[in-house]
C-alpha cells in the first residue's frame, strides 16, 4: 500500500501509522477499509477501478461487489460524505471510485516511497508458511492412503515402516510446500495474484525436487550401497510446482467462486498433472517407493502388485493432494490475514 501523510479538509491520514484523525480526534476505521481509503487518497482525481480494490485491498480473497460497496459506504460515513453530493469520494458507475478532494499536503514522491518500501517479508513468510502447512498435510494424507490401500505388509516392522513412511511424506510435503510457496510469494506482485506465481512455484519445485533427489540418492547409497535410478527429482518438482502455481493463481484471483470450488479446481489441475507425469515416465512418491521396493525386495512395502494404471492413479492422487491442500492453505491464510 502507499506510504506517507495526507491532509484533506479537516482530516489527517497517516498511512505509515495507519491512523485517520479529524481535527486531532481519532476516527475508527477497520483495517481493510483503511487500506481502501489509503488507496483512494494516494490517487487524487484518478479513477481507482474495482479490480484494483480487489487486488490491492482484498488481495485475492474472493468477495462480491457488495463488499466493496459496503466498504465505500462505511468510508463515507466516517468522512461525513454524501454519495449524492460527494466532497471526497465520487462514484464512477460500473467502473470504480475517485477521490476528488484536494490534499493540503504534498503527495509523497513515488520514487522515494518505492525505494523506501521494504521487501515484503511478511507476505513471503505468510504464504510460505501456509503452503508448507498445506504440503505437510497433503503428505500425511497421502501416506495414510498408502496404508489404507494395503501397501505396507502387516507383521514385524510394519509399525516402524508406517512411522517412517508418514514422517518422510510429511517432511517432503513440508519442504515442497515451503519452496513452492516461497517461489509464488517472491514472484507475485505485492501479495496479489499474478501469472508470475506459476514461474515462481515452478522454480521452487525444481529446487526442492533436485535437492530431494540428491539427498535421497546419497542416503540410500550410504546405507545400502546403491540407490534406485527411478526416483522423483527436478522434473517432477518443476511440473508439480508449475501446476500448483497455476492452481493458486486461479484460486486467489478476485471473483465470486466459493473457496471450496476453487480448491476443487486446484486439485483437478494437480490430478491432470499427475497423470501427465506418470504417462511421461516420471515418478512422484508412490513411483519412487515402487522403485525402492523393486531394488530392495526385503522391505515391508507391497508394491509389486501395482499395475501401470494403479500407479498413474496414485500419482494423480499425490499431485491432486499437494495442489489442493497448498491452494486451500493459501486461501485460508489470505482470508485470515484480511480479517485480523
Amino acid at each position: 500500500m502507499p506510504d506517507g501523510e495526507y491532509r484533506f479538509g479537516p482530516f489527517h491520514l497517516d498511512a505509515d501509522e495507519r491512523r485517520l484523525t479529524r481535527e486531532g480526534a481519532a476516527i475508527e476505521v477497520s483495517g481493510r477499509y483503511l487500506d481502501a481509503l489509503i488507496l483512494l487518497v494516494s490517487e487524487p482525481g484518478r479513477l481507482v477501478s474495482k479490480d484494483r480494490f480487489m487486488d490491492e485491498v482484498w488481495r485475492g480473497v474472493p468477495v462480491t461487489d457488495e463488499a466493496l460497496t459496503q466498504c465505500i459506504r462505511a468510508l463515507r460515513r466516517a468522512l461525513g460524505d454524501d454519495a449524492a453530493n460527494p466532497r471526497f469520494i465520487e462514484t464512477v458507475p460500473r467502473y470504480g471510485y475517485r477521490f476528488i478532494a484536494l490534499s493540503d499536503a504534498p503527495r509523497p514522491d513515488q520514487s522515494v516511497a518505492n525505494n523506501a518500501r521494504r521487501f515484503p517479508w511478511t507476505d513471503i513468510a505468510r504464504d510460505s508458511g501456509a503452503a508448507a502447512l498445506g504440503g505437510a498435510i497433503a503428505g500425511v494424507v497421502g501416506a495414510l492412503a498408502y496404508v489404507a490401500a494395503g501397501l505396507v505388509s502387516p507383521g514385524i516392522g510394519a509399525a516402524s515402516t508406517l512411522l517412517v513412511l508418514v514422517s518422510v511424506n510429511l517432511l517432503l510435503g513440508l519442504a515442497g510446500g515451503l519452496f513452492v510457496g516461497a517461489g509464488m510469494a517472491i514472484a507475485g506482485r505485492n501479495g496479489r495474484a499474478s501469472p508470475a506465481m506459476i514461474v515462481g512455484a515452478a522454480l521452487g519445485g525444481l529446487v526442492v525436487g533436485a535437492i530431494g533427489r540428491t539427498v535421497g540418492s546419497d542416503l540410500l547409497t550410504l546405507f545400502f550401497g546403491r540407490a534406485p535410478g527411478s526416483i522423483t527429482g527436478a522434473f517432477e518438482g518443476l511440473t508439480v510446482g508449475a501446476a500448483t502455481g497455476l492452481a493458486a493463481w486461479l484460486a486467489l484471483r478476485p471473483g465470486r467462486t466459493s473457496p471450496v470450488l476453487r480448491t476443487g479446481i486446484a486439485a483437478a489441475i494437480g490430478a491432470i498433472t499427475g497423470v501427465g507425469i506418470a504417462l511421461s515416465g516420471g515418478r512422484l512418491m508412490i513411483g519412487s517407493l515402487a522403485s525402492l521396493a523393486a531394488e530392495f525386495p526385503q522391505t515391508n512395502l507391497r508394491l509389486e502388485t501395482l499395475t501401470p494404471l494403479m500407479l498413474s492413479t496414485a500419482t494423480a492422487m499425490e499431485a491432486a493432494l499437494f495442489a489442493g491442500f497448498v491452494t486451500a492453505a493459501l486461501l485460508w491464510s489470505r482470508r485470515l490475514s484480511q480479517t485480523s
